[in-house]
């Protein structure tokens, strides 16, 4: 059995494997590398996943969810026909129908895997994904950042040494990472990212300035309306790429609306965005210590990046042009697939080491004095962001007080000076010796490549009291895990050997919701007759006819967004 590598994304995802020479990505039911990250409920209650619930977004957008990873390590809950689920359930079901595609292909079971995460994802975060993939049957070996998997891609077959600067916007993430290659070695030095940054905000400023045009901000949408609204504006968004102006209608209570966009209006809508990005850029050249002129090569990567004024606010940032030649949807699950290859046997790869970082710095809250007396609650770094891991450090502390019993450290993860404003990870305890005011404790961090953080307080006389923290608050005790999965064991995943013309009927029932008047009853018609078609169970027939409405379907849609 094989390690597979799987690029779990906010907009799709994709699933990778080394065939001894190179990383092959394994296609889907519908002969696509990616699969949309995207999970519904039919009419009688069956889950679907991946494109047949991507067509239904607009058409059924209550029962379907997409966008889910934005919310890993969150209570969030999503309500869809009668189901409700956590966005780990709905992860597990993108990373099962994955996991299913590749024992299909390579006619073997695959339960173990190497899954891709944004860089600056948190503890909380990455257990989620791991919790995601335990529900999905799958056993994690190892998590890899999306800009350190997609330099794995790019870097695999070069040789020369290379400061590298990967960009990854996807469709819900931002981040940054610094790699240095040298001597068979990618080093990655630096990381820094927004989480709730992506080409899903690049699509919504179209939205909430149409809205605003038509003064319809605060206005409560019907749920359809609001998901053809968004469609629109994302096929608007991709024609701006060629076209200097481009328009679409809508429809809402009884009113047309037109919206039309300008590429220099769309520019000045982004702005905000891309400010946004320039911070993590400049934390990362700041914590790398390197200048801009010693980076050799800027790759740009997620689907996202694509997108021109992405592209050229990086070039003029950056002062390069980017490389843009490898495939930026495919480049971490490549990325994921080279990694899985090195978990499972060196030999499979020519030699490569690859070193991480520890994306978020680790400490504890403390007492500070100054000169006009004590503040509690101050946070206290013991591992700095960015230090290469695995690594070990030790800071001491004092007691406060005369005989004081006992000693609590409060473990957090984050970058602000107050405590509290981080993310707490965990708590110890230790009892003491009572002695004078100002007795050292020692607290030792040990923070491994797979995120394990062990932490060990040591008092005066020898005595220690270690804890181990896997993960943060918020993963699913034993018990939980075990009613999740019985709960999505339980579910009915819609028949694969049908998936092709529930495709179609998805299809048709979007441009049913998306079209008015005489092309919505051309679209109508043609989905009566489908189901008629379907009805008679005639295999031929069936085929036949798919093909004929899938060509009717591609001249309908190329002239309805001009």
């Amino acid at each position: 059995m094989g390690i597979i590598g799987i690029d779990l994304g906010t907009s799709n995802s994709l699933v990778s494997f080394w065939d001894g020479e190179h990383v092959q990505l394994i296609n889907n039911q519908f002969d696509q590398a990616l699969t949309p990250s995207v999970v519904g409920v039919d009419d009688n209650g069956d889950i679907l996943i991946g494109a047949i619930a991507k067509e239904r977004l607009i058409s059924h957008p209550q029962l379907t969810a997409a966008t889910f990873k934005r919310f890993m390590g969150t209570d969030k809950k999503y309500d869809l026909g009668g189901h409700s689920f956590t966005p780990v359930e709905l992860s597990s079901l993108v990373l099962r129908s994955l996991k299913e595609d590749a024992e299909a292909f390579l006619k073997q079971t695959c339960n173990e895997v190497v899954i891709s995460v944004p860089a600056y994802f948190n503890n909380i975060q990455r257990e989620a994904t791991i919790e995601a993939a335990k529900l999905a049957g799958l056993t994690v070996q190892n998590l890899i950042s999306e800009p350190t998997a997609a330099a794995m891609a790019y870097g695999f077959h070069k040789e020369a040494d290379q400061s590298i600067l990967v960009v990854d916007l996807g469709g819900g993430t931002f981040d940054v990472s610094l790699l240095e290659m040298f001597d068979g070695v990618m080093q990655v030095e630096a990381i820094a990212g927004d989480n709730h940054l992506g080409g899903e905000d690049f699509t919504h400023v179209i939205v909430q300035d149409c809205l605003r045009e038509h003064k319809l901000t605060g206005t409560v949408l019907a749920a359809t309306i609001q998901s053809v609204l968004y469609q629109k504006a994302e096929l608007l968004k991709l024609t701006l790429t060629t076209q200097d102006v481009c328009s679409f209608d809508f429809d809402w209570e009884d009113h047309t609306y037109s919206y039309t966009l300008t590429q220099e209006r769309y520019k000045e809508l982004c702005e905000p965005l891309l400010a946004k990005m320039r911070q993590p850029v400049g934390r990362v050249l700041n914590d790398g210590h390197i200048n801009i002129q010693e980076i050799d090569q800027v790759i740009l990567i997620g689907g996202a990046t694509k997108n021109p004024i992405v592209r050229n606010y990086f070039a003029r940032l950056l002062k390069t042009i980017p490389y843009t030649q490898i495939n930026p949807d495919e480049a971490v699950g490549r990325g994921a697939g080279i990694q899985a290859a090195l978990k499972q046997d060196r030999s499979m790869v020519s030699e490569m080491i690859l070193t991480d970082v520890c994306g978020h710095t680790l400490g504890v809250d403390s007492v500070s004095q100054t000169s006009t007396g004590y503040i509690d609650g101050v946070f206290s770094p013991i591992i700095e962001r960015n230090t290469t891991i695995p690594v070990s450090k030790m800071k001491t502390f004092y007691t406060l007080r005369d005989n004081q019993e006992y000693v609590a450290f409060s473990i957090y993860q984050g970058e602000n000076p107050m405590a509290k404003d981080n993310l707490k990870i965990g708590e110890l305890e230790i009892k003491i010796p009572k002695g004078p005011e100002n007795t050292p404790i020692d607290c030792r961090f040990t923070y491994d490549s797979n995120g394990l953080l062990e932490v060990i307080v040591t008092d005066l006389s020898g005595r220690s009291k270690q804890l181990i923290i896997e993960s943060a608050p918020g993963k699913l005790t034993s018990q939980q895990m075990k009613e999740s999965l019985a709960k999505l064991n339980s579910l009915k995943v819609h028949p694969r050997d049908r998936a092709e013309n529930r495709l179609l009927l998805a299809r048709l029932e979007r441009l049913y919701a998306e079209t008015t008047g005489m092309q919505r009853e051309q679209v109508q018609a043609l989905l009566f007759h489908f189901r008629d078609v379907l009805e008679k169970q005639e295999e031929i027939l069936t085929k036949r006819t798919a093909a004929e409405l899938t060509q009717q379907l591609n001249e309908l849609e190329k002239g309805l967004w001009l």
